[in-house]
């Protein structure tokens, strides 16, 4: 079974006075503005490394939900943020780090057995598997037994 998922770009003008529209399939973006202002300069609007820390936060967390389901948890909450580090190599940039910051309630869980959870969810969601920089999970607050 494959699934297929798209999105498009467009961009008028060139350079830094180059504007840019995104959009998904899903509609989640819809002509949503990007471009040098809202990459580097902090405009109204999105950026790649944005999108790519939206992608892999819900697939990181999604994933560590199946598995805490395929453990017999029914109840909790988990909260993921990611940071994405975009830095300058020459004359361009690379993308370096995916840090994925997780606060977790699941009741009746034991820490050990959460954190193992958490790392093979961060090891194989497919936005893990496709990001080739260092991908670091924090897991900053957990409640269980």
């Amino acid at each position: 079974m494959a699934i297929i998922n798209w999105a498009t770009a467009k961009y008028e003008g060139l350079g830094k006075d180059g504007k840019g529209h995104v959009s998904t399939q899903s509609g989640a973006l819809k002509d949503q503005p990007y471009g040098f202002n809202t990459r580097f300069e902090d405009q109204a609007g999105t950026n790649p490394e944005e999108q790519i820390a939206a992608a892999h936060a819900s697939c990181f967390t999604m994933a560590l939900s199946f598995g805490l389901a395929k453990l017999g948890f029914s109840k909790g909450s988990l909260a993921s943020k990611v940071e994405i580090t975009l830095v300058k190599e020459g004359d361009g940039f690379s993308i370096t780090k995916s840090e994925i910051k997780l606060d977790a309630k699941v009741p009746g869980m034991n820490g050990a057995d959460f954190e193992k959870a958490a790392v093979e969810a961060k090891l194989n969601c497919p936005i893990s598997k496709l990001l080739n920089c260092d991908t670091t999970l924090d897991i900053t607050s957990f409640e269980g037994n």
